[in-house]
């Protein structure tokens, strides 16, 4: 009988290299620090240097290789050339996180087209554009792969009366079915494809809402009575890209205090 691994080796990301879209802050930043600490290389993206510089400071005072590479990730063009310019320097591409997204609150019957197309771009086209370069481009010759997209619960079911973002849960809709059409179609190449769905976590995108709202509001509706705090992803992004979890594809799993377990949660 062949041992099996160690559990520590199952979730060892030495060697690896994983490229964080709207890695710079938040949750994306929160991410990218689980897979450095896990041992792989980081490549940070999102659209503004002077927060990548300050991410890759961040996480290269915890002992992490990390670096970074400006572009918006809803460009087909930028793209590909954020992914050509990982190949170049890391010579692969292990794990992709489909983090970049943005949101925008207006009652569904007012809201601007252009802020609809804006959140669309972002939240569903980038998903689309980054999966495919980075699977033409790496995963798909090399047979292996993980794409970790970000969903959120707010693509799991409608809005609360106090939510009007009809485009942002229309997009992480859309991410859910993605996720799932794409693990269907790359299980073939030996890809996985899985989404994590957070619930509430304090962040730019939620900071209005949690000012309106109140923190203490918020966690009250979750049985945990708590909003994400700044580890709560860790756990779930180093399953989804590591050995772990080679054997899970086309799963979204939430992380929000049991909120979406709830009857119109």
């Amino acid at each position: 009988m062949t041992a099996s691994k160690r559990v520590q080796d199952l979730f060892d990301l030495s060697g690896q290299v994983a490229l964080v879209t709207g890695g710079s802050r938040g949750l994306g930043l929160q991410m990218a620090e689980a897979l450095g600490e896990a041992g792989a290389k980081i490549m940070l993206s999102s659209r503004k240097a002077a927060d990548l510089e300050e991410a890759m400071a961040h996480l290269q005072d915890r002992g992490i290789d990390a670096r970074w590479i400006a572009a918006d990730a809803s460009q087909e063009g930028e793209a590909r050339s954020l992914v050509e310019q990982t190949l170049e320097r890391l010579g692969q591409i292990d794990i992709l996180v489909n983090n970049a997204g943005a949101t925008w609150g207006a009652p569904a019957e007012d809201h601007p087209l252009e802020a609809w197309d804006k959140v669309m771009d972002l939240n569903i086209r980038s998903l689309f554009v980054m999966a495919q370069a980075v699977g033409k481009l790496s995963m798909i010759p090399r047979k292996k792969g993980r794409i970790i997209n970000v969903a959120s619960i707010a693509g799991l079911g409608g809005n609360p009366a106090m939510m009007k973002t009809i485009a942002y849960n229309t997009s992480k809709g859309a991410a859910v079915n993605f996720t799932r059409a794409l693990a269907g179609e790359w299980g073939a190449h030996g890809i996985t494809v899985n989404a994590i769905a957070p619930g509430f976590f304090p962040s730019k995108m939620t900071k209005g809402l949690l000012a309106t709202v109140g923190a203490e509001t918020m966690a009250s509706h979750a049985p945990l009575n708590r909003l994400g705090d700044d580890e709560d992803l860790k756990g779930a992004v180093l399953l989804f890209a590591s050995a772990a979890g080679k054997h899970i594809t086309g799963q979204i799993l939430a992380v929000d205090g049991g909120v979406s377990a709830l009857v119109g949660g």
